[in-house]
Formats: C-alpha cells, structure tokens, sequence
C-alpha cells in the first residue's frame, strides 16, 4: 500500500507530488520523447489537490493567525510581567527611601526634642535659680527684721524691773522672752 492510495489522509501538497511522481516515473512511449500516463488518474489527483488546497491554506492561515495571537499575547504578558517587576522595584526602592527618610525625620525630631528639653531644663534650672536667690533674700532681710525685733523686745526686757511678768501674761517661771518666743528653742 503505498501514501496515494491512502486519499483522506492526504493533503494539497502530497496530491501534487503525487502527480509530478506519476509524471517523472511514466513509462515512456517507443520512439517519442512522450511518456504515457493516465489521464483520468492525473486529473483525479489534481482535482483531489485543488479541493483540499483551499482547506490547507484556510488551515494554514489560521494556524498562522493563531501563531501571532499566541506571540501577542505571550508579548503583553512579558510586558505585562516587565512592567510588574519594574513597579515592584520601584515600590521597593520608594519604601526603602521613605524608610530612610522617615528615619532621618524621626531622628531630626529626637535630636530637636532633646536639645527643647536640654533648652527647658536649663531654663527651669535658671528659672528655679533666681526664685531661690529672690526667696534667700527675703529670707535673710526676714532673718535680719526678725533678730533686730527680738533684740529690741531683749532690751525692753531688761528695761523692766525684777521678775514680774508682762501684763496679762501667766506666770509660768520663765522669762518673758522665752515664753514669747519658745518656738525658737
């Protein structure tokens, strides 16, 4: 059995070597450079080939169609992919910017948080400073007025005479200093 006889099986393309086979292998006719061959079997064959040509080439350009589909689309996922992998990256490096900015801000910050309150504790401290140097001054003008005022009540003191005691004043067998200012002791 050989490929022609197989006729569904075969396409535009077999049919015509097929037929330029039957051509080339015709027995040659005595005396003539004419070789014999069978018309009905050639034109069979020819006709075969033109009714499944239009098949192959519809075939064919349909494979082909699909062909540059299947590119197109295998061309927008590599794009697609591309520019997928370039804005991640570009993502990646904008977080890890604004990570190092945000660090540099929180440091900045830090940094001007401690100086305000290096600044306030100073200022806290000269604040509390001149407070109690104004509070020390008072004290000591309070201390002064208070002992120029128990030296003057000492000497209307010894300007009395012998123990009595002040007027209104209990007898308590103290002198009228010390019970005045017994809180002193």
């Amino acid at each position: 059995m050989s490929p022609w006889d197989e006729g569904d099986g075969l396409d535009a393309e077999v049919l015509m070597r097929r037929v330029l086979d039957l051509v080339m292998n015709a027995k040659s006719m005595p005396l003539s450079a004419s070789a014999l061959i069978s018309r009905e079997e050639v034109a069979e064959l020819l006709e075969e080939a033109l009714e499944r040509l239009p098949e192959d080439l519809r075939r064919a350009r349909w494979m082909l169609r699909e062909r540059e589909e299947y590119l197109a689309k295998a061309r927008r996922e590599a794009e697609e992919i591309v520019e997928s992998a370039r804005a991640r990256a570009e993502r990646m490096v904008q977080r890890t910017e604004i990570v190092r900015e945000a660090r540099r801000g929180a440091e900045r910050l830090i940094e001007e948080a401690r100086d305000e309150a290096r600044r306030m504790r100073h200022e806290a401290e000269d604040y509390c400073d001149t407070r109690l140097a104004n509070f020390e001054v008072v004290l000591e003008r309070l201390s002064r007025t208070v002992r120029a005022g128990r030296e003057k009540l000492r000497g209307f003191a010894s300007l009395e005479p012998g123990p009595a005691s002040p007027a209104g004043a209990p007898e308590t067998g103290e002198a009228p200093e010390e019970a005045f200012f017994d809180q002193d002791r």
